[in-house]
């Protein structure tokens, strides 16, 4: 069973997205900032992150620059934001 980790900081986004992976049959994990997703991957053994770009503490691209530092881990950037 795959283990994807959703590291978003509006609750209501994570919910529906945690809702929407578990009803295809993987396991999820939240985390509400960087820190909190970096402290997951740490212990845990995640085959897919899923992490907003705007998050408070570290945000998504900081998050993701850390990862890259300890693992492998297939990253998808999520974001609100209608600019590039």
């Amino acid at each position: 069973e795959y283990h994807i980790l959703v590291c978003e900081d509006e609750k209501e986004i994570a919910d529906a997205i945690e809702i929407y992976l578990k009803n295809q049959g993987y396991d999820v994990s939240q985390a509400g900032d960087g820190i909190e997703g970096l402290a997951i991957i740490e212990k845990e053994e995640i085959d897919l992150a899923i992490v907003d770009i705007m998050m408070p503490r570290m945000d998504g691209l900081s998050a993701t620059m850390q990862i890259r530092k300890e693992k492998n881990v297939p990253i998808l950037l999520l974001s609100a934001k209608t600019e590039e």
